[in-house]
């Protein structure tokens, strides 16, 4: 007579690992990073705990591998088309990061506040803002704003994107419309105070 568990499945390694990520992606999702036992990983996908740690050596490495993966997403995501307006793009990025933020609310705050100080994450975090700003800086004219200075205006305005974005998942004392507001105002103020050629066109 059977046992009623059904047989796990023999995966590809690539495949296995997919799963895997999968698995506790859903977890890191909805609890905080202490609250995720490498087990309930293990329970979720159908494998044993040893089989996950052949994987993932540590939980860390595989929240670092997740959050790679949410990285991708978002600028599979934000991709920038030079023939539209560069407004239309700017709050179409923003609401999609939010939208993401707001998905993965407990998978955000590990990254930027529990492990804010981990290097594997916070160079994941690196990697996004600098591809953003890249694509950003090839895509559109900042009013003939040297390209060093708006590189510089770019990043800091992204960092400052996400730290507020953090910040209101944290504490909620504001609307999602006046996150964007003062986002937006924000990525204005960076671009204009260093140019003779102010622009206006950002939405509100």
């Amino acid at each position: 007579m059977g046992t009623g568990t059904s047989p796990r499945r023999r995966l590809m390694p690539d495949d296995r690992r997919r799963e895997l990520r999968e698995a506790g992606a859903r977890l890191f999702a909805t609890r905080p990073y202490d609250a995720v036992l490498m087990e309930d990983v293990a329970e979720r996908a159908g494998v044993s705990r040893a089989n996950l740690y052949r994987y993932f050596p540590s939980k860390r490495d595989l929240f670092a591998a997740i959050y790679r993966d949410a990285a991708e997403g978002l600028l599979t995501a934000t991709k920038v088309d030079p023939s539209a307006p560069m407004a239309d793009q700017v709050l179409a990025c923003l609401d999609a990061h939010i939208d993401y933020f707001v998905a993965n609310r407990q998978t955000v705050l590990s990254a930027n506040r529990v492990l804010a100080g981990d290097p594997m994450i916070q160079a994941i975090i690196s990697d996004e803002l600098g591809e953003l700003r890249r694509r950003m800086l090839d895509a559109y004219d900042f009013g003939g704003l040297d390209r060093d200075v708006a590189s510089a205006a770019l990043y800091a305005w992204l960092v400052f994107v996400r730290a507020l974005c953090v910040e209101w998942l944290s504490h909620a004392t504001f609307s999602r419309q006046a996150l964007r507001d003062v986002c937006l105002g924000a990525l204005l103020g960076a671009l204009n105070s260093a140019t003779d050629n102010p622009r206006d066109d950002l939405p509100r």
